[in-house]
């Protein structure tokens, strides 16, 4: 295909991938999750995590994407046939739906970060929770940032791998990492943070339980993308000679340093104003602007406040670029069309399941099974999707496609030294299937 691109250097292979898995999920998502099961207990378990799932995971992804040089459904179509096609359009479609719902969020960080440049939100705890209350329940405003976001994202691929998702997310990743590491040091700094700090790395091994356990082999696979076929996606635009198993840990370090900074951002500055660490999913819009103006002087307050949405929005946009990419290039493969027209398709479906998302809020009445819309996209995608294209895509590597095949593109065709692969194949057919199943039956309720 003529518009089918690569990436071009070996670094920009490593900050797209990286920015993919890095987003809100690492920034919001797991420092609540830290906070409510029992800080370095759950990084403990959540490191193991990565190591015996994540990576794993990421490498067979991989696999599918580079061997079959193509979009997800073709290249699960090349590996397994016509039914195992499915998992790809099923990717496409999980990632559709989260990017929908997700750039409602990140439409939030962007107002967050506007109001943050005009002076902030200041007054008692009750009236930040109303004012975020008031704010999401708006039918006008947070409808038009969500459109905005998705547009941003749009803009962003239809230059294509190179001049668009590469080169973006080469700029974006750096700045991102330097936003964070200011916000880290200024936290780090206030009085009594050392309490934070020994929350997030001093283990109480008695707070682990089966929900820890279970909760952050959950967040593993999640922060990671797997199961959205963005992983499958990125890999068919690597080159033959990427080793695939070094840049699975390499993304996979970034992936996780970022998600232990935010904890060092986080953590210290609620201990030091005497806020609990287990607020919950209010954390960024309801906590924060509260320990950010009682923990910071008004100057400083001011600043860290505006670095800390823009570093939220960044983190949405390098995680938006790669969901969209997925149907992009399904769309434009699959019709026969350009690049663009593939890109407006993939942001019109987009446009409208967040515009769903976004009033459902608070501004209309659309909701399913008791949940708002945003809730059931969020449920259906996180609970149902993503573990089962997980599970689907290890049993695919492990037990259906060749080892020759499996083999040679772990090994680079025997240029690579291939010493783990006895012991990653032995994890995608045996272990990974049983920790992801286990993931699923906790998210439904039923273990």
């Amino acid at each position: 295909m003529s518009e089918r691109g690569s990436f071009g250097t070996k670094i920009g292979v490593i900050l797209a991938t990286a920015g993919s898995a890095v987003g809100l999920g690492n920034i919001w998502r797991f420092p609540y999750l830290t906070g409510q099961d029992g800080g370095a207990a759950f990084l403990l378990v959540y490191l193991v995590s990565i190591l015996i799932l994540g990576i794993p995971g990421m490498v067979a992804e991989f696999i599918v994407g580079r061997h079959g040089a193509s979009n997800a459904a073709r290249a699960y179509y090349q590996l397994g046939g016509r039914w195992w096609s499915l998992i790809g359009y099923m990717g496409a479609v999980t990632s559709m739906i989260i990017l929908g719902f997700y750039a409602v969020v990140a439409g939030w960080c962007l107002q967050y970060l506007v109001v943050s440049l005009l002076g902030g939100i200041h007054g008692d705890p009750a009236y930040v929770a109303a004012y975020f209350k008031n704010f999401s329940s708006d039918p006008v405003k947070p409808l038009l940032w969500t459109v905005a976001f998705i547009v941003l994202t749009h803009l962003v691929v239809i230059r294509g791998v190179r001049k668009g998702i590469e080169k973006f997310s080469n700029m974006l990743m750096p700045t991102l990492f330097i936003l964070l590491l200011i916000i880290v040091v200024a936290s780090c700094l206030l009085p009594g943070a050392g309490k934070g700090i020994a929350f997030l790395f001093k283990p109480d091994f008695s707070k682990i339980d089966s929900n820890v356990l279970l909760d952050a082999l959950g967040q593993s696979f999640f922060s990671l993308s797997l199961g959205t076929a963005c992983l499958c996606t990125y890999a068919s635009y690597f080159s033959r000679q990427t080793n695939l198993s070094q840049s699975a840990l390499q993304i996979a370090g970034i992936d996780t340093f970022i998600a232990v900074l935010a904890g060092l951002m986080i953590f210290p500055a609620a201990f030091s104003v005497g806020v609990r660490p287990d607020s919950g999913p209010s954390l960024i819009f309801i906590t924060l602007p509260n320990v950010f103006q009682q923990a910071f002087s008004p100057a400083l307050g001011y600043i860290i406040s505006v670095l800390f949405y823009a570093l939220l929005a960044l983190a949405a946009l390098t995680s938006t670029i790669s969901m969209h990419e997925i149907g992009t290039a399904m769309f434009y493969e699959e019709l026969h069309i350009s690049r663009k027209k593939g890109a407006i398709m993939e942001t019109l479906v987009c446009v409208t399941i967040g515009v769903l998302c976004s009033l459902s809020c608070g501004a209309a009445d659309i909701s399913l099974f008791g949940k708002t819309f945003l809730e059931c996209c969020d449920y259906l995608t996180s609970n149902i999707l993503l573990p089962l294209g997980s599970f689907f895509t290890c049993i695919l590597i492990g037990w259906v496609v060749p080892k020759r095949i499996v083999r040679d593109e772990f090994t680079n065709w025997g240029t690579v030294r291939g010493r783990f692969y006895a012991v990653w194949l032995f994890i995608i057919r045996f272990v990974s299937p049983v920790c992801i199943l286990a993931v699923f039956l906790h998210q439904l309720g039923i273990l």
